[in-house]
């Protein structure tokens, strides 16, 4: 297994794989997060002065999960400096460099393949999905703790969608005494929901049953809560947003309602950033060995 790596960029999750990869003997070249106080140089772990002094360390380039939020420059909060995605692409090119992040834009993967740049996506690995759902769920409990006054016990909880993180999630609150009801279009998944014990809702009947719920929480990457639908939703509802940009709750709409609508994005990297660390190290020494 190689164990030369670069790492641009990243959260907690990643600075915490940092810290693992050189407990596992690792040279890690590092760039972006000169502000995480838990990182300290050694001879297994070195602050690069630039971006070409990062790529041309390592043949592996490690970049954050998600790769940006701005679309334009790579998720680095543990630095001052804005990293510009395409100046990282640009001395990528042709070099034989093979690059990690999550959730690589369309527009990102279509400029690595343009510079000869193999690239692989975190995000759309099986083991890490799976694993990853594990800690989305108990971080919307969490949050679902803090923004309501009502106890998870007893409370009426609709789950939007039926996929890995709806099905979590569920037997989670399920588990701890919530009525949960799900949503799904199939009706394969509605006899899922039915075999595991929830009420089901189908898409088709959402406007009947949205007024009964205590908290909704959406896991539907495309827009679902739109101004109309928000129309059925009782004012002391809680909504939790999990879908990624742009996100399955029309926000504006939300706010001129008076309802409460948090859109909770890397839940995992914030509520466990060290279990998280730990997924993404499992799931990328896999990936060095089929290397």
């Amino acid at each position: 297994m190689n164990k030369v790596i670069s790492i641009i960029g990243g959260d907690l999750r990643i600075v915490k794989l940092i810290e693992i990869l050189i407990r596992d003997d690792f040279k890690v070249y590092s760039y972006g997060n000169e502000n995480a106080e838990e990182l300290t140089e050694s001879e297994n772990f070195v602050r690069c002065k630039s971006i070409k002094e990062l790529v041309d360390s390592a043949s592996i380039i490690m970049g954050p999960m998600p790769l940006s939020i701005d679309k334009k420059s790579l998720s680095a909060p543990f630095s001052e400096e804005k990293i510009d995605i395409d100046a990282l692409i640009e001395e990528m090119k042709n070099k034989n460099k093979t690059f990690i992040a999550g959730q690589i834009l369309d527009d990102v993967a279509e400029k690595l393949q343009k510079g000869n740049i193999k690239y692989i996506d975190l995000l759309k690995r099986e083991e890490l999905t799976v694993l990853n759902t594990i800690s989305t769920a108990e971080g919307t409990i969490q949050l679902a703790m803090e923004e309501t006054q009502r106890t998870i016990h007893g409370s009426k909880i609709l789950v939007m969608g039926f996929g890995r993180v709806g099905k979590v999630l569920a037997k989670m609150l399920y588990g701890i005494g919530a009525d949960v009801s799900c949503e799904a279009r199939k009706d394969s998944d509605i006899a899922w929901i039915k075999a595991y014990g929830y009420t089901p809702v189908h898409l088709s009947e959402l406007e009947n049953k949205l007024g009964e719920y205590d908290i909704i929480i959406n896991t539907i990457p495309f827009l679902i809560l739109d101004e109309n639908r928000l129309n059925y939703i009782k004012k002391d509802c809680t909504i939790i947003d999990l879908s990624s940009n742009p996100g399955g709750v029309d926000r504006k709409a939300a706010r001129e309602k008076n309802l409460k609508a948090i859109w909770a994005l890397s839940l995992p990297g914030k509520v466990a950033p060290l279990t998280s660390a730990q997924f993404m190290q499992e799931t990328l020494y896999h990936i060095l060995k089929e290397m």
